[in-house]
């Protein structure tokens, strides 16, 4: 993949569809090679190429961040946890990943109640789906999920008094993200994850058809 072509917009919606279920690269890789890029474009290739390959890294380096700076504040370390779910819920692989493991969990003690959480059947019309399929968790829509843990976060936000805490962290974290996507090299694993990623984002949009 050419990343100098590829634009915000269609980075943020591949981070949204990606599997992030998938476990963080290994420390000794991810602190493998750093080098300074030659120039603007390939240091914005390298950007994008490196949010995409180590982005569960830095989903949870920021996560980390953010505990660190609530250390002595439990309630907001709560509210923190609930923001980053939220936000994972607009993933659809966390999603449904998610979904599929609480319901199952929820069968083993009442199969009754697991049934009314599967997600609605899209209609099929010769032979192909009528609608593009919503994403569904538990048997809801998903911004109900994010609407209801983003209320809550924010209501934890306002009664720790840590607001100005975490876009402090928040913006340490990023930061963090930045600078080590700008200087670390990417390495041929990475570019061949990105074509596997492609590939599969094919056969999945072809597969629907």
């Amino acid at each position: 993949m050419d990343w100098g072509n590829v634009t915000a917009e269609d980075l943020v919606e591949a981070l949204r569809e990606v599997d992030w279920s998938l476990p963080p690269r290994p420390l000794s890789e991810f602190f493998s090679r750093f080098t300074v890029p030659r120039s603007y474009a390939k240091w914005n290739s390298r950007l994008k190429c490196n949010f995409y390959y180590y982005r569960t890294n830095y989903y949870i380096m920021v996560i980390l961040i953010l505990a660190i700076g609530f250390i002595w504040r439990p309630l907001a370390i709560v509210a923190a946890l609930l923001t980053a779910l939220s936000i994972a819920f607009l993933n659809d692989s966390f999603a449904g990943t998610f979904s599929e493991k609480v319901t199952r969990t929820v069968r083993q003690f009442s199969p009754h109640l697991a049934a009314k959480m599967r997600p609605p059947l899209t209609p099929v019309i010769r032979g192909r789906p009528s609608a593009k399929r919503a994403v569904h968790i538990c048997g809801r829509p998903r911004w109900v999920f994010v609407l209801i843990f983003s209320s809550v976060s924010f209501i934890l936000w306002y009664a720790s008094c840590g607001l100005l805490t975490v876009l402090w962290a928040f913006a340490i974290g990023l930061l963090a993200t930045v600078i080590h996507a700008s200087f670390r090299t990417p390495n041929l694993k990475a570019r061949l994850n990105t074509f596997r990623e492609e590939f599969r984002a094919v056969w999945r949009n072809y597969s629907e058809l």
